[in-house]
């Protein structure tokens, strides 16, 4: 059995300027750990898959298409296809999102 322990994993920042730690990829799935710290932004963009986020710590801003929300640890957050989205760290504390999407890109 493996087993994959997220704050043993390094993280490297990604293009879109944020620390991401690749926890899982294979044909299937691609799961990222991103950890955004206060005023951190991932800029508005789409992917061809399914992507669902996950909520680990931390509270923040997520857009999927026209909708703005603040979501909060234990949240659970679906976006289709190609729909633009976009997340925001809240000043104060870090905000660590489990970003997953299946098919793997």
């Amino acid at each position: 059995m493996k087993i994959i322990k997220m704050e043993e994993i390094a993280g490297q920042e990604n293009k879109r300027g944020v620390i991401a730690k690749q926890l899982l990829k294979n044909d299937d799935v691609q799961v990222m750990n991103l950890v955004l710290s206060p005023g951190d932004v991932v800029p508005e963009h789409s992917v061809p898959v399914n992507v669902f986020f996950y909520i680990v710590e931390g509270k923040g801003t997520l857009k999927i298409g026209e909708e703005k929300k603040v979501v909060e640890a234990k949240d659970i957050v679906p976006c289709p296809p190609s729909t633009e989205m976009s997340l925001s760290a809240d000043q104060g504390e870090d905000f660590k999102v489990l970003n997953v999407k299946t098919p793997s890109l």
